[in-house]
């Protein structure tokens, strides 16, 4: 896997979008690209680094994919606990981490698209 077939994928999504959003708090930052859906983040990755991306995850699905796989790392900020972050080139195929990503964009769209049918209903 590479960067560009990574966001190719990303974007590839129903609705996906890209930006570069945290280069305003640091130049260090320039280099991550953050993939949306709805206005919200699903997954993200360092296009000059490209050695692990991270994605909105379950409760569940973070136990379990940490159990199994050793290519697990801490979130790329503590305060991201719905997040789960993969190395790449470890145990986990391009496969899974492909399919995880796919689901993180499901879960984020399932629950804005709740969201915004339940403020809808009561306006």
């Amino acid at each position: 896997m590479n960067i560009e077939e990574f966001r190719e994928y990303c974007i590839s999504m129903e609705g996906a979008t890209e930006k570069t959003p945290f280069a305003k708090f640091a130049p260090r930052f320039n280099s991550t690209i953050v993939f949306y859906v709805l206005g919200h983040m699903f997954c993200m990755a360092d296009m000059e680094d490209f050695t692990s991306v991270s994605f909105r995850s379950t409760p569940e699905d973070i136990v379990k994919i940490t159990e199994r796989y050793s290519a697990v790392a801490p979130p790329v900020n503590k305060a991201m606990k719905l997040w789960i972050r993969i190395n790449l080139n470890e145990d986990m195929q391009d496969k899974e981490i492909y399919s995880y990503v796919k689901r993180s964009y499901e879960i984020v769209k399932d629950k804005y698209t709740k969201k915004g049918k339940k403020e809808t209903e009561k306006n």
